[in-house]
């Protein structure tokens, strides 16, 4: 006999934690994850940096809000998520133009230097500072959402892949794993595989698409000075940042994907470690590890939370992209009052929420 919850979220990677310890103790909850351990896709290949000049002026806005939930989260906690750590964007005058944006502020080329003395003169021409910007501990923050929903009440199921879902009456029946599952909304948090759910689930998909990153810890004969900042390459070409003695480094692809647990393609590392050793002084000798992820978008590129007008009770919270530890906090916040308020029957969002204001501009049903 299936279990019966008001809410059932399919994946458990930032999205679907940050939901699930929103709404625990508020209403029941379970949350399935088809691979054995908890955010193992994306969620766990994080580049843990925060970045509100980062992304169109929707993410900018829900990355704000983020930031101030985790914020707020912080004093509560015996180690912080965030650490500042300022981002800096390099390029041309003209591909500065074009990418800075929000709270990046414009800074010398002598100003870079002296933050970044690693860069070699003359590889670029312009240079912006976003200096609200903030490391993050990735995997503190999926914990903290774990643990804060587990003590709410909140079911957390690995190792349970929905093979079937259906809307039956007023809710919806699925199976994940070996077990059954009742729920009033079901909320389709599977990253890469959310289109592949609504597929199943019998609802049209939205035409989300998986993009491959890449990144990798190398060693490094002259590492970065503590207090570096990220450093990327305003043509979206490679980052780095420092990594206690190493330095994390990408290649910053776009690469359409199918949706699968991503690995490094030879030469992507090999290239772009000769490309930094010939911009930078960093001198970078091995790789120690190397890992891909899905960053996974809508065509607009703005992030998808709502309900499905066409599916009464599926709720989408998916395409985050490469923003999504920047908005889940946000999104999270966004969503379980949107499927509280539909449990309740006491109608739509919070207007005066800061997310809610977000997102209106850009769409409040996923099909609208």
């Amino acid at each position: 006999m299936a279990a019966h919850y008001d809410v059932l979220i399919v994946g458990g990677g930032i999205a679907g934690l940050s939901l699930a310890s929103a709404l625990a103790g508020r209403c029941t909850v379970a949350l399935v994850e088809a691979e054995q351990e908890l955010a193992y896709h994306t969620s766990s290949r994080s580049a843990r940096q925060l970045i509100p000049s980062y992304g169109p002026p929707v993410v900018q806005e829900l990355t704000a809000r983020t930031l101030e939930l985790i914020s707020a989260r912080d004093a509560e906690l015996p180690e912080p998520v965030l650490a500042p750590r300022s981002f800096m964007l390099i390029g041309t005058e003209e591909e500065l133009a074009a990418e800075a944006s929000g709270a990046m502020r414009p800074i010398t080329v002598d100003e870079a230097l002296q933050l970044c003395p690693a860069l070699v003169p003359g590889s670029f021409a312009a240079a912006g500072l976003d200096t609200g910007s903030f490391g993050s501990n990735a995997p503190l923050l999926l914990e903290d959402h774990r643990r804060r929903a587990v003590e709410a009440g909140a079911d957390i199921i690995t190792g349970a892949r929905v093979h079937s879902a259906q809307h039956l009456g007023s809710g919806w029946q699925a199976g994940a794993g070996t077990e059954g599952f009742a729920a009033t909304v079901m909320v389709n948090a599977a990253g890469a595989w959310a289109d592949e759910l609504a597929v199943l689930s019998g609802v049209e998909k939205l035409g989300l698409q998986p993009y491959r990153r890449t990144a990798a810890v190398a060693a490094v004969e002259r590492p970065l000075p503590e207090g570096s900042p990220m450093v990327a390459a305003a043509d979206n070409t490679y980052y780095f940042r420092r990594e206690d003695g190493d330095v994390l480094i990408s290649p910053s692809e776009h690469v359409p994907s199918g949706a699968e647990d991503a690995r490094p393609r030879p030469g992507d590392i090999e290239r772009l470690v000769e490309r930094l050793n010939t911009v930078t002084t960093l001198g970078i000798t091995g790789v120690r590890r190397a890992w891909t992820g899905l960053r996974t978008e809508a065509a607009d590129g703005v992030p998808v939370a709502g309900f499905d007008a066409e599916a009464p009770g599926f709720y989408w919270l998916a395409g985050q992209g490469g923003y999504g530890f920047q908005t889940s906090s946000a999104m999270a916040e966004l969503a379980s009052g949107q499927i509280l308020a539909a449990l309740s029957g006491s109608g739509g969002p919070d207007p005066e929420s800061r997310t809610a204001q977000a997102l209106a501009a850009t769409r409040w049903s996923v099909r609208r």
